[in-house]
């Protein structure tokens, strides 16, 4: 490294996000950034360690130290080159990756100031784009063919890489754009959609064909057999059994698009909603897209819950807030995480399940755990309110799963509009043919990004690997 003892001298610099007052009144990217030369200085802490835990905590696999290094001695198109070799998308995951790198960082494990190094990876990433590092590559084509379904991470992952092992890859999305959990289900103030289109442009001149608005089917003799996935702005019909006929390969990458309900009483009442109905939806508005009045998943001037307290819960505190709701109030069914650095029943280099507290819940936010939702309760067929109980966990006898048992009485929290947020439920695939290959959420169950992107490429190799052996 330039200078092997700098993580001696320089504390963890972040760059922190915008005032409150001034993010909770737009939609515009809630994070900062550094100038150049802290951003270097902050490369330098990187220890370059004898075995790199960043390395292993990766699900791509990145080389953090090796870049950081190319960062401080001021090669950033070689920084850029060293990082595109295990990551097709980092201005993707420099922004909304939680990270796993740091938390295996030897510098966490010392003093919890553990490299930035998901900041410097965002700050390569518009490096590169400034100073026009990225440009269009147009392999050599083989002749072989291969459809994709779904434009989102895993779906985009696999699409790039096949393409540049020389295949023409042409993908189909049920929605009117490309990008999926990233640009429909992750709000503009974590990720800004011109960040997307930035990086389609690039894709589109390599010469991969997106093909929107085609909904898919397992089965042409079934039409009734189709992919989950939202198709309120699908004009075409595709079949499984047809596309795999007419192509070489056939990738699902269609994510895990049916979320986890909730069967209480007083489901069926006007308020309530599945997170991503008001995720998606807000992203199409703000993308130009206009709703009627009562097809609008609005949070103005209302109490708001949010039931379920991860990432998805937390992006619609955040949503409720810019579209000027009178509060919100977030429960979860499972216990507090333990407060601090540190997880005793997960420690380093493995990620720490610890209290998270976001840019959105640092705007206003009731945090609640260890409640259970009893009934949705309304007036005139409107929610007005949701009643909930306080419960604990003890251990099961038998193994497995913990009992659930009441710990207080039931009380209600009013809410005029109610967000479910528990996650979403993994697909199911019938048998497919041979040359029919499923990866990313599909196949693992809803997971992060960074994980369906190394998915991807895993699955691209495998698809050449089964056209060339």
């Amino acid at each position: 490294m330039g200078n092997p003892k700098a993580f001696l001298t320089i504390g963890r610099q972040e760059a922190g996000y915008r005032p409150i007052h001034d993010r909770i009144h737009d939609f515009g990217e809630v994070e900062q950034t550094l100038n150049s030369n802290d951003r270097r200085q902050q490369a330098s802490r990187c220890m370059d360690c004898g075995v790199p835990f960043c390395h292993w905590a990766c699900p791509l696999g990145n080389r953090p130290p090796e870049w950081n290094d190319a960062i401080y001695k001021g090669d950033w198109e070689l920084a850029y080159q060293l990082m595109t070799e295990t990551n097709d998308f980092p201005e993707f995951t420099g922004r909304i990756c939680p990270a796993l790198c740091e938390k295996a960082c030897v510098l966490n494990l010392m003093n919890h100031e553990p490299t930035t190094i998901r900041e410097d990876e965002c700050a390569i990433a518009e490096h590169a784009f400034t100073e026009n590092f990225i440009r269009p590559r147009h392999p050599e084509r083989n002749g072989k063919r291969v459809a994709v379904i779904g434009a989102g991470p895993a779906g985009l992952s696999v699409t790039t890489q096949l393409n540049q092992r020389g295949y023409e890859v042409t993908v189909f999305e049920a929605r009117e754009d490309a990008g999926g959990l990233l640009r429909y289900g992750i709000p503009n103030f974590k990720l800004n959609k011109a960040v997307i289109d930035r990086r389609m442009e690039v894709l589109k001149e390599e010469g991969i064909i997106f093909k929107y608005g085609v909904k898919v089917g397992y089965s042409s003799a079934d039409t009734q057999a189709q992919i989950d996935g939202d198709f309120s702005n699908a004009k075409e019909q595709a079949y499984v059994d047809q596309l795999a006929q007419e192509y070489d390969a056939v990738v699902i990458a269609t994510g895990t698009p049916t979320a986890r309900d909730l069967k209480a009483p007083g489901r069926e009442l006007k308020g309530v909603h599945f997170a991503l109905e008001m995720l998606s939806q807000q992203n199409r508005v703000l993308a130009g897209q206009e709703f009627g009045k009562d097809d609008l998943v609005n949070a103005k001037g209302k109490d708001v819950l949010v039931i379920g307290g991860g990432d998805t819960g937390s992006d619609c505190i955040g949503t409720s807030h810019r579209q000027g709701c009178k509060s919100v109030t977030q429960i979860e069914i499972m216990p507090k995480p333990v407060e601090g650095p540190e997880d005793p029943n997960s420690p380093w280099p493995n990620w720490p399940r610890t209290l998270k507290t976001t840019s959105s819940h640092e705007e206003g936010c009731t945090r609640r755990w260890n409640m259970n939702t009893l009934e949705f309760i309304g007036k005139n067929g409107k929610l007005t309110g949701v009643r909930v109980q306080p419960i604990n966990w003890k251990p099961n006898p038998e193994g497995g799963r913990p009992i659930m048992v009441e710990a207080g009485k039931p009380e209600v929290i009013k809410a005029e509009l109610v967000l479910l947020a528990m996650g979403f439920l993994k697909p199911q695939h019938p048998e497919l043919p041979a040359n029919v290959f499923v990866t990313g959420d599909a196949e693992r169950g809803a997971s992060l990004v960074v994980r369906a992107l190394a998915d991807g490429r895993k699955t691209a190799a495998d698809v050449d690997h089964f056209l060339t052996k």
